[in-house]
């Protein structure tokens, strides 16, 4: 049986580079990433959840989500896709949209590359834009390591249901 590696998390002054291996097709992947399944597996009842989930998954297109906190706050985040491959890549621009306590409302790029591994899918996120902001970037960086936990979890659970 297939044991879960933890995922990977690091962050230099301008760049969060995280990876994990999911145990899911790499469609299934990009569809947990640009649906409204984010809503699914996207936090935890101790942290946030996702909420409200729209996008329109073209370059040019638009993604807006509410993130409900644990202490019941509801913070707005929105982007663009830049890039959209399917099932392989996703380029997208993220902003908070109220004053993050570490980033403010400064805009970032993320970079999801998916990769077919046997049985799973290798996701590799490359998030950018912090160059002035490192303890954001070290923010995001643990971060991304606790979100990328989540989705190997939601595909854990689906792939022992199934």
């Amino acid at each position: 049986m297939f044991q879960w590696s933890l995922p990977q998390a690091m962050a230099n002054a301008d760049t969060v580079m995280a990876s994990a291996d999911l145990a899911a097709s790499p469609a299934q992947v990009f569809a947990a990433l640009v649906t409204d399944e984010v809503e699914r597996w996207w936090g935890s009842s101790d942290t946030y959840r996702m909420t409200d989930w729209t996008a329109d998954p073209r370059a040019g297109g638009s993604w807006n989500v509410l993130v409900r906190t644990a202490d019941g706050q509801t913070l707005p985040a929105s982007g663009t896709f830049l890039e959209i491959e399917a099932p392989r890549r996703i380029v997208q621009t993220r902003r908070y949209d109220w004053d993050h306590p570490t980033l403010g409302r400064k805009e970032t790029t993320v970079a999801y590359l998916l990769e077919p591994t046997a049985d799973r899918t290798r996701l590799t996120i490359c998030h950018g834009g912090f160059a002035g902001f490192a303890d954001a970037a070290a923010e995001h960086a643990e971060g991304w390591a606790r979100v990328l936990g989540w989705l190997q979890a939601y595909f854990g659970e689906r792939r022992q249901a199934a």
